[in-house]
């Protein structure tokens, strides 16, 4: 029997494994600077609000592992090159690779990190415009 290779919806898991883990990543990382940088009055409440985010994404992340583990998935060899993130991954003794370029990486990174963030996935905010003075 021929193994007909990766489905669409295995691709999407294994991308949203990639972006769940440098999400959070960063969101730990930024719980760290805003706690040490001494900057802040009130940290903690940033922190907290990143902890946030970071947990909503541990869950997820968990959540993608659990299916991986169901349709037998391994991501391995995970790179961040010049041009983006490339990563080799074996599905049901089928391996490939995915490569996923800076610019789209980081778009995607955003729009979900401002949603486990509590927020609008895009910045909608209104250009702000100068008041004239008189």
């Amino acid at each position: 029997m021929a193994i007909t290779g990766i489905t669409p919806e295995e691709r999407s898991l294994i991308k949203s494994y990639l972006l769940l883990m440098f999400i959070h990543k960063v969101f730990e990382r930024d719980c760290r600077i805003i706690q040490e940088s001494g900057v802040f009055k009130t940290p903690q409440l940033y922190v907290e609000v990143v902890e946030n985010g970071a947990k909503r994404a541990a869950i997820l992340l968990r959540e993608v592992k659990q299916e991986f583990a169901s349709r037998t998935i391994k991501v391995f060899d995970i790179h961040r090159g010049h041009n983006g993130i490339e990563a080799r991954y074996a599905c049901r003794g089928y391996v490939g690779s995915m490569e996923i370029l800076w610019p789209s990486f980081r778009e995607e990174m955003m729009s979900r990190m401002r949603v486990y963030l509590g927020l609008s996935p895009s910045n909608t905010r209104p250009p702000q415009v100068a008041a004239a003075g008189h």
